[in-house]
């Protein structure tokens, strides 16, 4: 009988040539195109220089201002006020003051002054900017105080050396991929099966089921295992997109990606499929769907790190199998983590799968 049930399923499947396209259509904009769009690296801050020392060390800041890619020399004002003018009107983000006396301190040894004022309407652009500008002035006083033969500050770290684990480069991508990887799975499994059984209350169909003599379980079966093919087929599409166009790949190989996936793709289709139980129509389905995906997002660690949370909403982030599966994904391309390293993970996606199947069961309701 399952051999009956899964031939229509895979039937209606193949007919559907909108799904074909969904299916490579979806991780290319997903792989591809998001990576760029939800980068958060800060480039090209614009900056108004107001330089009153007008020395040679001056000058030489300014070139290492523009010199770097994070920045882009707006203007050079005489006055403070000119400046902040720029700012107000959009045209600068960041004002740099260089007062009277900085190639002298610098020539001492001693740490110059350099006053910043950042436009901080977006927080993250405003604060890396001012970072990203202390740290140029202090290399520059550094370089001085080794060309005067002086020794480095009271407490500073002679020598020290930072060494980024995982990610070297610190490229957002490399961080940002494997978590896109899981929305897209979420996002495709999740749908499909949440329209599925709805999709057949309104066409009409399903009251052949309802009156034949087919198990709920063996219906259920036969509705979640194409589903579980269209999610390795989307995860593959898109494992391949990360290493075409990012060059991003499992650091301990494709199986290691391939086991957390399989049971979080029983996860996530088991989710649609009792959504759809419960759904009379598919734009209730829809809206029920997105609902808890929005919630799944947002709070599954994908863009924001799960302890920088409230102690509440970490609670909430514990009942989502999403927060798992991210986690797993990101140990599997930016650590290298085996099959042990991912246990918890890979236990708590076992207990979701089995929880949400046998609900999924449990809630459909042969009824004419």
């Amino acid at each position: 009988m399952l051999r009956y049930l899964l031939e229509k399923e895979f039937k209606l499947i193949l007919r559907n040539k909108f799904l074909s396209k969904l299916l490579v259509a979806f991780p290319l904009m997903m792989i591809v195109v998001f990576p760029y769009v939800t980068s958060q690296e800060v480039t090209g801050v614009k900056v108004c220089i107001v330089d009153h020392d007008r020395s040679q060390a001056s000058a030489r800041l300014a070139g290492k201002v523009a010199a770097s890619r994070c920045f882009a020399l707006a203007a050079a004002k005489p006055t403070y006020r000119q400046a902040l003018q720029s700012v107000e009107r959009g045209d600068a983000d960041i004002v740099m003051e260089i007062p009277h006396g900085f190639a002298r301190d610098a020539a001492k040894g001693l740490q110059p002054r350099v006053m910043v004022a950042a436009n901080t309407v977006n927080g993250v652009r405003g604060a890396l900017g001012a970072q990203y500008l202390g740290s140029i002035v202090g290399a520059l006083a550094a370089e001085a105080r080794a060309s005067a033969g002086l020794p480095p500050p009271a407490g500073a770290q002679a020598g020290a050396s930072l060494l980024y684990r995982y990610n070297p480069a610190l490229e957002y991508k490399v961080f940002m991929v494997p978590g896109l990887i899981a929305v897209l799975i979420t996002l495709l499994c999740c749908a499909l099966t949440a329209l599925n059984i709805v999709g057949e209350k309104e066409a009409g169909t399903i009251e052949q089921i309802n009156v034949s003599p087919v198990p709920r379980r063996l219906f259920i079966l036969a509705k979640l295992m194409p589903n579980w093919a269209i999610g390795l087929v989307a995860l593959a599409f898109g494992m391949t997109f990360a290493w075409a166009v990012h060059g991003i790949t499992p650091a301990a190989g494709v199986a290691t990606v391939l086991l957390p996936s399989a049971i979080f793709i029983l996860a996530a289709s088991a989710m649609g499929m009792v959504i759809s139980n419960y759904s009379e129509t598919m734009q209730q389905a829809m809206f029920v769907m997105f609902f808890f995906i929005i919630i799944m997002m947002l709070t599954c660690g994908l863009f924001t790190p799960v302890e920088s949370m409230p102690r509440w909403a970490q609670a909430v982030t514990a009942a989502n199998p999403m927060t798992y599966f991210t986690k797993a994904m990101r140990m599997a391309y930016l650590k290298g983590s085996s099959p042990a390293d991912m246990a918890p993970c890979l236990a708590a996606l076992t207990a979701f799968a089995a929880a949400l199947n046998a609900w999924a069961v449990a809630s459909y309701r042969k009824s004419c």
